[in-house]
């Protein structure tokens, strides 16, 4: 990868946020404000642009000219080539240097108290991740990530999304997120291989972030369609044969 934007830190953050950013120029900007926003004081930002062909890559870069002032550590960083999720999510990852990390797609958004709640909670604990409640926006409403851990309910379907605050020590033992044939599970797969090393989470019962509903996003486009899913779900269970996928619905 090539570095587009770099400023190192002075102080020593706790939480590093990853972005993971692709052809999404038009939500991009609104993201990185709610991580502006938080109330967490040290803050280091990691973006890996995987080789977008919008102007992702420009608006984020004024971005960060504009806004450098407000974190401690930024790496804002490009693939040659569309590698995918986890390959951005795992290049994001490699760079971190503080012991959490929290991971954000580049059309969604937190509250401002979303990472100081999450790193409350984990610090207050020994579990592996900590995730909140999420409200969805766009193209509908609703809550989701309403659910307690539990491996047993994890065997028929995911409900933790990505944006959630991890240990890196945790990321990094089970060699972070692993690439799929058909993306879009790449966070259920990742949950599945928590619980195989027998770590957990813990919920934190406040609406603390936001799912961005639309057309465009990778389920939508790409996961949900006829022949996709009955490919990843059979990639999940040979990967993972204690799981029960076929009460999963499709639609």
């Amino acid at each position: 990868h090539s570095v587009l934007f770099l400023q190192p830190g002075e102080r020593m953050a706790q939480v590093s946020v990853c972005i993971s950013l692709y052809n999404y120029q038009d939500y991009i900007v609104e993201t990185l404000e709610s991580v502006y926003k938080q109330t967490l004081e040290q803050i280091d930002l990691i973006i890996v642009n995987d080789a977008s062909t919008d102007q992702s890559a420009m608006i984020t870069q004024r971005w960060l000219e504009r806004r450098r002032s407000r974190f401690n550590t930024i790496r804002f960083v490009e693939h040659t080539q569309n590698s995918g999720l986890a390959a951005a999510r795992n290049t994001a990852i490699s760079l971190v240097e503080t012991r959490f990390v929290f991971i954000l797609d580049a059309d969604n958004a937190l509250y401002p108290r979303c990472l100081a709640r999450c790193l409350e909670t984990l610090e207050s604990s020994t579990l592996a991740f900590a995730y909140p409640l999420i409200e969805k926006f766009g193209g509908t409403s609703g809550v989701i990530g309403n659910l307690v851990w539990n491996r047993d309910r994890l065997a028929h379907n995911n409900y933790i999304d990505a944006m959630a605050l991890i240990r890196r020590e945790a990321l990094m033992s089970v060699g972070g997120y692993s690439a799929m044939a058909v993306t879009g599970w790449e966070d259920y797969e990742l949950w599945c291989k928590f619980a195989e090393r027998d770590y957990s989470g813990i919920l934190v019962p406040e609406i603390l972030a936001r799912y961005r509903v639309h057309g465009n996003s990778m389920l939508q486009a790409t996961t949900n369609k006829t022949g996709n899913i009955e490919k990843v779900k059979f990639d999940m269970k040979q990967r993972h044969p204690w799981l029960l996928l076929d009460e999963i619905a499709t639609g």
